[in-house]
């Protein structure tokens, strides 16, 4: 069982996501943006992180990059989830590090398999 942060600016996103991740047995802690991010990681701890990307402030892109680039959780799997499904986006979020790409509108099997690989 892993635990696995959220961040996502849509309330009802975040709540799908939980739901889904929840039903697979993992714990999930969800976060509404990515202010002070590094600082809620240090505490927590996660084995995964899911950053959405269009998000007010810090989006998903730069977070992944700030989070790569950091001693401290550049090992932490993160998986993007974006409505921005051209290839170039995907080449990009590869680009700042993640470890796997969902675009919305998906299924609980398609964040789960992602998932499942970023963690394995």
């Amino acid at each position: 069982m892993s635990k696995i942060v959220v961040v996502d600016d849509s309330y009802a996103e975040l709540q799908m996501i939980e739901g889904y991740l929840k039903s697979a047995n993992h714990t999930v802690v969800s976060y509404p943006n990515a202010d002070k991010l590094e600082e809620k990681l240090a505490t927590e701890k996660p084995d995964l992180i899911i950053l959405d990307v269009v998000m007010p402030g810090r989006n998903g892109f730069q977070a992944c990059r700030d989070l790569k680039n950091d001693d401290r959780f550049k090992n932490i799997p993160v998986v993007l989830c974006t409505s921005k499904g051209q290839e170039s986006d995907k080449f990009w979020g590869q680009q700042q590090g993640a470890n796997g790409y969902v675009v919305k509108p998906f299924k609980a099997e398609d964040l789960l398999a992602a998932v499942k690989r970023a963690l394995n």
